[in-house]
């Protein structure tokens, strides 16, 4: 029924549209009679009609929504010769840019104009244009800007931008201090899923910047967008083929050098599920059970692990209606680090591993294919299908030194030690087709839609857990016996689909110089489903020693089918569940729909946007778990309300202009969150969903102020607050050992923050045929800084007896930090390019968040919750640094050598814990490790 409903929307809106089918005009004009000065107020016009422009005081001009087609423009100036240039092409979604030289005394010949185009959302000045133009506070970084500081997916590209850092630990990317449940994903205006059933958004590393055109945040609200969001949107725009053709080849290879290290390289931990791997593709015959026997429990060891890649990239365009763009990619990469992680309970040690170590290898295809195709100057269809296919396999254990103590674990006799391992690889296909339009109807109506179809499976398919004691001499080792799975192996199996689509009317009424009026008036809609099973199984001793490993290296040598025929070992499953099977299982669905309208009015400097949403959702989780009485139950969520949205915008002259927007969202659980499933990580920390968690609603504020001295370049100050009621927090839970679960532990958030941003050009290069030498250069600067005032209270919850239910202050602290927001953030990169006919250039860029709350802090005794607690977990802040280099040799060939995590900071997390004895609190160091520099050598040849 939902295949037959979003075909019947697609064949609707097929009658009526297209995306981007207008191109522009822009450029520089310059003045030959004073040394190459900028010509303001110069006329720019397409001849045979009234539509033209005037240059600024920069001499900077733009003409904008002209249909695709060839024309002639003039520029002319009182007492200069005018210039005409002929045959100047548009292309819908793309900027054409035109430089012109005027003089007074004599004429301008053509080979003095310079004249490129290039993708709207690709280069930086387009970008900028696009921020001054755009209704909503935006900020967007483009594939050319993102080439120059050697950033290789979107998830290092949004750290580009102010307000925005990552998390090394939880790979959480956070917008204003908010994370992952607070912001929104999509791919050319159109949701994503998850690849990870613990978060909400995709990861972004998933995204070569190799595919993209650029990446955006609007980190203010518009109606047109789902009001499930707080901190923003990131959408991502798909590449598509600029010019007439293209056909490159690129290759690479580094290191890292944690990996690099003596007794690393040549003892690179890998799993046995490599043996099943081709190309990055894990295939397993075998179910869970067969493979207790019929596969090894022993890492292999991975031969040469060095990193490398190659792609290719080919487009053609076709009698300037059709567009094909084709690109893909092989890369493989390998990670070590090595560290301390400990936890605490109630201020008392439970787990230390003081050699917590991780090998890690990754393997990632990737492809994109874009067609474009332009019915008519009116009308044009892009589809755009994205797929990618990624391995992480990672080798987790400690103890190996014999310093582990790990509570949970059977404790060791006299003598022994404790020792873990984790072996688990995560398989993730994802699929990802759109087809979008657009259709000029009249002159003054445009229609706008879209529709896709996403396929995700994201799966842990084996994963294999030893947990034993052994002696110093590596002579006995003993299986560890509690609860019958600490042999274990086990997979995790998801499976999302999802239908989302939109469709807009955009109706201009007035469209004059000075006065506009425009209506916009569309409905979207979103149905996503997920089918999640977890399966383990447990091998146990049918006595104590009653067989042991011949080593810790050697684990796998006992679990061998004779040992269970003759009764050593024997065989631990979940229970049945509902359907018959021996696994925990849950469904969910989330069915949103949404209509909006608002109406956009231009007045002289003011510009109004006033709209509102109103979107139904409705979550539904079923699920059959078997560490819960009773198993079976159902989380039912269901959200109807009006999201307005208000963006002001004031133009204090052509250069300069104020902002300001209000608005009101919500942020929706997620599937994971409602539903009562433990997820295990490597090191035995458990997260488990919470059917009482509530969405929250959020209020957001803010006023900006930005100046651009020319197209290419930026100021701006921005103020922002977010008051976030029944804010959802990731807590320790309440008398649990590593047990993390979601709560709305607190009844208001609320955040104030401060945002500096500046694009400036320090020097700029002369074009050669200007009379410029090698020594010629350009130097650009990027740097923005955010200072951020956040806090929350802590919630208390009594019965309508008065009795406290459950309280999340402790310690007398009944205020916290906001969970990830830094107080402190700094972006900044520094370019330097050479003019040349073999152009060399250097960037540099550094990031730096100041420290955060990665887990809220809980009381573990309600009644004595000043003294026994578990303080929240700081992430610490750090310096990255990361360079590269760039060569072009000749009009084919590009070297470029990058460098990443130059500093190698320690990443650490501590936690304040009370001596029991003096009552004197002091900060643990619970987690620490560095994650190593890499280096990398690429090459790069366009035919």
């Amino acid at each position: 029924m939902r295949l037959l409903l979003l075909s019947f929307c697609l064949v609707f809106v097929l009658q009526t549209k297209a995306q981007e089918n207008t191109g522009r005009i822009v450029g520089k004009l310059i003045d030959k009679e004073l040394n190459d000065e900028p010509l303001p107020f110069a006329n720019v016009l397409i001849k045979g009609s009234t539509k033209g422009a005037t240059s600024d005081y920069d001499g900077l001009y733009e003409i904008s929504d002209l249909t695709s087609g060839t024309y002639t423009i003039a520029f002319s100036y009182l007492g200069y010769e005018t210039v005409e240039i002929p045959e100047v092409q548009v292309t819908p979604g793309k900027v054409t840019t035109l430089n012109i030289p005027m003089s007074a005394n004599q004429g301008v010949t053509l080979d003095e104009v310079v004249i490129t185009v290039s993708a709207r959302k690709d280069s930086e000045t387009a970008l900028i244009l696009d921020q001054k133009r755009a209704v909503e506070i935006k900020e967007s970084i483009g594939a050319v800007e993102l080439g120059k500081i050697g950033v290789s997916d979107v998830a290092a590209a949004t750290t580009k931008i102010s307000g925005v850092t990552s998390s090394q630990t939880s790979g959480d990317v956070f917008v204003r201090g908010l994370g992952d449940r607070y912001l929104s994903t999509t791919l050319n205006g159109l949701t994503i899923p998850s690849d990870d059933v613990e978060k909400k958004n995709i990861d972004l590393s998933l995204f070569p910047t190799r595919v993209i055109q650029n990446v955006s945040i609007s980190k203010t609200y518009t109606v047109e967008s789902s009001a499930d969001q707080a901190s923003g949107v990131i959408d991502i725009t798909s590449r598509e083929l600029s010019g007439s053709e293209e056909l490159s080849v690129g290759a690479s290879s580094g290191i890292n050098t944690n990996v690099a290290k003596g007794g690393v390289w040549d003892n690179f931990r890998v799993s046995q599920n490599l043996r099943n791997t081709s190309f990055g593709f894990y295939t397993k015959n075998q179910s869970t059970l067969q493979s207790i026997t019929q596969q090894g429990w022993n890492t292999d060891k991975q031969d040469v692990p060095l990193d490398y890649s190659y792609s290719i990239s080919a487009g053609k365009r076709f009698n300037d209606k059709l567009a094909v763009f084709l690109t893909g990619s092989h890369s493989q990469s390998y990670g070590y680090k090595q560290g301390l992680f400990r936890q605490f309970r109630s201020n008392f040690i439970d787990d230390t591993i003081t050699d917590a170590t991780t090998f890690k290898k990754n393997i990632v295809n990737s492809a994109l294919l874009d067609v474009s195709y332009h019915i008519n100057d009116k009308n044009k269809i892009k589809s755009s299908t994205f797929f990618v296919n990624k391995l992480n396999e990672e080798v987790f254990e400690g103890g190996r030194n014999g310093e582990a103590t790990i509570f949970e674990e059977t404790a060791p006799s006299e003598g022994l030690f404790q020792f873990i391992r984790d072996q688990n690889t995560k398989q993730t296909r994802l699929l990802i087709t759109q087809l979008l339009g657009t259709h000029q109807v009249t002159e003054k109506n445009t229609l706008e839609w879209a529709g896709g179809f996403n396929l995700l499976n994201a799966d842990e398919p084996n994963r294999i857990r030893n947990e034993v004691n052994f002696d110093p001499d590596g002579t006995f080792v003993q299986l560890g016996r509690n609860g019958g799975f600490q042999q274990r192996k086990s997979s995790q199996l998801i499976e999302d689909s999802e239908f989302t689509g939109h469709v807009k009317d955009i109706l201009r009424i007035i469209d004059e110089d000075n006065k506009t009026f425009k209506i916009e008036i569309g409905a979207s809609y979103r149905n996503k489903t997920r089918d999640f099973s977890s399966e383990f199984i447990g091998v146990e001793e049918t006595s104590t020693n009653a067989i042991n490993p011949p080593s810790i290296d050697n684990l796998g040598g006992i679990f061998q089918q004779a040992n269970f025929d003759d009764g050593l070992l024997k065989i631990n499953r979940l229970g049945t569940n509902a359907k018959g099977e021996r696994k925990d299982i849950y469904t969910g669905e989330l069915d949103s729909k949404a209509f909006f309208s608002d109406f956009n009015v231009g007045l002289e400097k003011w510009n109004f946007n006033v709209g509102m949403r109103y979107q139904q959702d409705q979550i539904n989780v079923t699920y059959d778990i078997g560490n819960l009485f009773p198993r079976t139950g159902k989380s039912i969520k269901e959200y109807n309300n009006l999201y307005p949205s208000l963006n002001i915008k004031y133009s204090i002259n052509e250069l300069s202009a104020f902002r300001l927007a209000v608005s009101r969202t919500l942020t929706l659980p997620e599937f994971k969150e409602v539903s009562p499933f433990e997820y295990v990580s490597p090191t035995g920390q458990i997260t488990r969903g919470n059917v009482d968690l509530e969405a929250s609603r959020n209020l957001n504020y803010d006023l900006k102020w930005e100046y651009f001295p020319t197209a290419g370049q930026l100021v701006s100050v921005t103020a922002f607050y977010k008051n976030i009621a029944d804010p959802i927090n990731r807590v320790r839970d309440r008398g649990s050992a590593g047990v993390f679960s979601y709560f709305n532990s607190a009844d208001k958030a609320e955040v104030f923050g401060l945002e500096m941003e500046t694009k400036l050009d320090l020097a700029t290069p002369k074009p050669m045929e200007d009379g410029a030498d090698n020594s010629s250069y350009g130097l650009n600067m990027v740097f923005n800084a955010t200072r951020m005032f956040h806090r929350q209270d802590l919630k208390e919850i009594f019965d309508d007896n008065g009795n406290l239910v459950r309280s999340f202050q402790y310690n007398n602290l009944t205020t916290t930090d906001l969970q990830g927001a830094s107080d402190w953030i700094f972006n900044s990169s520094l370019n330097f390019t050479t003019a040349s006919d073999n152009p060399f250039a250097i960037s540099l860029t550094a990031n730096y968040a100041s420290d955060k709350i990665y887990a809220l802090g809980v009381p573990t005794d309600q009644a004595n919750r000043d003294i026994f607690y578990d303080a929240a977990i700081i992430e610490k802040g750090f310096v990255t640094l990361d360079a590269v280099m760039s060569q072009a040799l000749g009009k084919n060939w590009n070297i470029r050598l990058v460098g990443k995590n130059l500093l190698n900071p320690n990443i650490e997390q501590t936690q304040s814990v009370r001596n029991s004895g003096t009552g004197i609190a002091q900060d643990q160091t619970v987690l620490s490790y560095t994650t190593g520099v890499g280096i990398n050598l690429g090459v790069n040849y366009t035919f």
